[in-house]
C-alpha cells in the first residue's frame, strides 16, 4: 500500500491505532526527512503563519516545547493554552471550544492524560465538532507522539526493519506521583505493528486498560509482533533489546494520590539498575519518555551510561511532532 502524503491533511492524529501502517511510515520517513533539513541547518518553513492551539490540562516540558519549537521552525505560530486559566476551567464545553478555535487557526493540540475515561474521549467530542485536525499530546488511552519518537529511535540504533526485535516494558517505582498510564500502552499498541516483540511486566494492581489491550492484541495480529506478560522486570528483560523501564500508576486510584503512593512503596525494589541491564545483555538500550525519576525508576548509572538512549529519544519528540504537523495542517 502505497501512501499519498497528500491523502493525510486535514487528518485528526488521536491514536496511533487510527493510523494505518503505511501511513505512519510516512510520518516516519517525514520525521528523519526533517531531522536531517535541520542538522543541515536549511529552511523548511512549510505552515507560513498557520496556527496550532496548545490546550493543556497536565504539566509539560518536552511535549510543550518540541511542539512550540517544531511549529516555529514550520514557520507558524503556537498559542499555550492552560485549561485551568481558560474557560474550559469555567465548564466550557468541547463543542464551544473545538468550533471556535479551528475559525482562528488550523490545528487544535491537547493534552489531558491524568484520568482514565476522560482525555481520549474529550478529544473525540472536539474532533467531531472541530474542522480542523486534531492532535493528542498524551491522553488515558496514548502518547502517540511519543511513541513515533521511541519507534523512530529504534530505528536508527537497530535499522529500519526491526522485525524480530524484543522490547521489554516495565513498571518502575517512582515516588513523586502516579503517571499515566498512556506510555505502556501506546508502546503495546504500536511496537508489535511493527513486528517488535514486547514483554510486559508490572506488579499486580498496575494492569493497562482493557480496550488499549484490545488494541495492542489487534495490532500485534496485523504486524506480526508478539506481546507477552513477566511476572517481573528480571523476566521481561532477559534478552531484551531495549529495556523501557517507568512507573504508571493503577488506574482506580489516578484520583486517590495519597493511597496511590502508599501501593506503590510496596514495589520500591522495581528500579532498573546495572544489574537489570545485564540480564538484557551488552548490546541492550535503556529507554524512557522523561522525566526519569532519578534513584527510584533508574539508577543513575544506567540513565547516564553509554547504553542509554534517552537524549536522542527526547530529541525525536521535535522531528516526529514536526512531520506530524506538516502533514496534517
Amino acid at each position: 500500500m502505497t501512501v499519498d502524503p497528500a491523502t493525510l491533511k486535514g487528518r485528526d492524529f488521536l491514536l496511533t491505532a487510527d493510523w494505518a501502517r503505511p501511513e505512519l511510515e510516512v510520518a516516519l520517513d517525514w520525521s528523519a526527512r526533517l531531522k536531517e533539513t535541520r542538522r543541515l541547518g536549511m529552511p523548511h518553513r512549510m505552515l507560513e503563519s498557520k496556527t496550532v492551539f496548545l490546550v493543556f490540562f497536565d504539566k509539560s516540558t518536552r511535549t510543550r516545547n518540541s511542539f512550540e519549537a517544531g511549529i516555529t521552525q514550520l514557520g507558524g505560530h503556537a498559542h499555550f493554552i492552560a485549561a485551568e486559566t481558560s474557560q474550559i476551567a469555567h465548564g466550557e464545553s468541547p463543542k464551544d471550544m473545538g468550533i471556535i478555535l479551528s475559525t482562528y487557526g488550523e490545528a487544535i493540540a491537547i493534552r489531558h492524560d491524568l484520568f482514565p475515561g476522560e482525555g481520549q474521549s474529550y478529544m473525540r467530542e472536539v474532533a467531531h465538532h472541530a474542522s480542523v485536525p486534531v492532535l493528542n499530546m498524551q491522553c488515558d488511552v496514548d502518547h502517540p507522539f511519543q511513541m513515533l519518537a521511541d519507534l523512530m529511535t529504534i530505528q536508527e540504533q537497530f535499522g529500519r526493519d526491526v522485525r524480530g526485535l524484543k522490547v521489554a516494558v516495565s513498571w518502575a517505582y517512582a515516588p513523586s506521583y502516579a503517571k499515566p498510564l498512556s506510555v505502556p500502552q501506546g508502546l503495546l499498541m504500536l511496537l508489535p505493528r511493527f513486528g517488535i516483540d514486547v514483554v510486559l511486566a508490572h506488579p499486580p494492581e498496575y494492569t493497562l486498560l482493557p480496550e488499549a489491550l484490545e488494541l495492542a492484541h489487534r495490532g500485534a495480529a496485523e504486524g506480526g509482533g508478539r506481546i507477552t506478560v513477566a511476572s517481573s522486570m528480571e523476566e521481561a528483560a532477559e534478552g531484551a533489546h531495549v529495556v523501557y523501564a517507568k512507573s504508571w500508576g493503577v488506574a482506580d486510584l489516578m484520583k486517590k494520590p495519597e493511597e496511590a503512593l502508599a501501593l506503590s512503596r510496596k514495589y520500591a525494589h522495581w528500579i532498573c539498575d546495572e544489574r537489570i541491564m545485564r540480564i538484557a545483555g551488552p548490546e541492550s538500550k535503556y529507554m524512557h519518555c522523561l522525566p526519569a525519576d532519578r534513584g527510584n525508576e533508574v539508577s543513575d548509572e544506567v540513565l547516564d551510561g553509554p547504553r542509554s538512549i534517552v537524549y536522542p529519544e527526547a530529541e525525536n519528540r521535535l522531528h516526529t511532532c514536526k512531520a506530524i504537523m506538516a502533514l496534517v495542517m
